[in-house]
């Protein structure tokens, strides 16, 4: 549509142009959607109370959304680690501060609204879903109680949102890991430097063996009254999180004060091999197809590349941001997601690795500390 007479001799009178809305389409067309691939990222911030949602696409990072996490209005609720539900339909926030316990949080995929809440224990960190997602195991790490003190693993039955059981464990349980078949937890427990293995169906302890020259394990009880099987003793190990293979035969723990990637036979619950990557290991994933194995070095700047059935270095790849924290694998394994925490007013980021060039090819900053990151595939 032209613009009439009567427009063009009043913009000329008042000393502008008339702004014709049928006119912008063709001055100024719009510019294509990037397309991305098929998959979400979402980014707990510890120190922000929010979860920040990414689109990756083709070497590019892109803001989706914000979503408000906390209910304390004068303080830091702190979410800390974030999870999918195995159907997709949901996710799962573990929020470290409350009064005086930390909660876990059941969120809706699609709306981004709080379908039920769990009150935990101490500070929870890492949360770990059964196969077919009824049960939650989530380790609460009491990073600021006293010491030594026996902490305990909760479990939470999902459709409900109600607490099962609060199981002793160990000092500074932080990594838990519910392996594919559904039968076996593995829990890293910092300060005891030991490996705690539950039996799913029963919710008890079958066995312990130590990662390092620790503190001692938890004393002898009914939770624990089990012989630890071989392991590490000449340094300590300080595991923060474990892996587990596709096939369920390896376990795979970063040692935080260590420096070392060690890779467990699952069966015995024996050490095969220790392998030094960056200093301050700290998150741990396999890749999708079990060939490799990527290690965050969180004093170090840099992520560290390991050959699952060697364990040789394959190489260590440096990150944007120091600080890296959380691991996020692609579904094809070509790229892994990295998130790196805050340092004062400078954010933190997510880093986009390309597994095949070795190389961080896109990053997005992220403020408030961000921590825990997973995956989401969009409908």
């Amino acid at each position: 549509m032209r613009p009439v007479p009567e427009l063009l001799l009043l913009g000329a009178v008042l000393g502008c142009a008339p702004t014709v809305a049928s006119q912008s389409p063709a001055q100024a067309p719009a510019a294509p959607p990037t397309p991305t691939f098929g998959y979400e990222l979402g980014v707990t911030s510890e120190s922000g109370d929010r979860v920040t949602w990414i689109r990756p696409s083709a070497d590019t990072l892109i803001f989706g959304r914000e979503v408000p996490i906390g209910i304390m209005p004068s303080d830091i609720d702190g979410p800390h680690n974030i999870t999918m539900a195995p159907d997709g339909r949901s996710y799962y926030v573990s929020i470290a501060h409350g009064a005086p316990y930390g909660t876990l949080w059941r969120m809706d995929a699609a709306t981004d609204t709080v379908i039920g809440r769990a009150q935990l224990e101490y500070y929870p960190t890492t949360i770990s879903l059964t196969p077919d997602g009824e049960l939650a195991f989530v380790a609460n790490s009491d990073f600021f109680g006293d010491r030594p003190r026996v902490n305990p693993v909760s479990i939470v039955h999902t459709p409900t949102m109600q607490k099962i059981a609060d199981i002793p464990a160990c000092d500074m349980p932080h990594g838990v890991r519910v392996n594919h078949a559904g039968t076996r937890v593995i829990v890293t427990c910092m300060h005891s430097d030991e490996l705690v293995e539950f039996d799913v169906s029963t919710f008890s302890i079958v066995r312990r063996a130590r990662t390092g020259a620790g503190m001692p394990m938890a004393p002898a009880g009914d939770h624990a009254a089990h012989a630890p099987a071989g392991g590490s003793t000449a340094t300590v190990c300080a595991p923060t999180y474990v892996s587990i293979s596709p096939d369920d035969r390896s376990l795979f723990v970063a040692c935080n004060t260590g420096n070392t990637l060690q890779a467990w036979d699952a069966a015995t619950l024996e050490l095969r091999e220790e392998v030094a990557v960056g200093k301050g290991a700290y998150n741990v994933e396999v890749s999708p197809d079990g060939r490799v194995v990527l290690v965050t070095n969180k004093k170090d700047k840099s992520v560290t590349l390991v050959d699952a059935a060697s364990l040789k270095v394959l190489a260590t790849i440096p990150t944007t941001k120091g600080v890296v924290h959380g691991i996020a694998w692609s579904p094809d394994g070509k790229y892994a997601y990295i998130s790196a925490e805050s340092v004062g007013a400078d954010p933190g980021s997510v880093d986009m690795v390309d597994i095949a060039a070795r190389a961080v090819v896109a990053t997005y900053p992220v403020a408030a500390q961000p921590t825990g990151i997973t995956l989401r595939r969009i409908p």
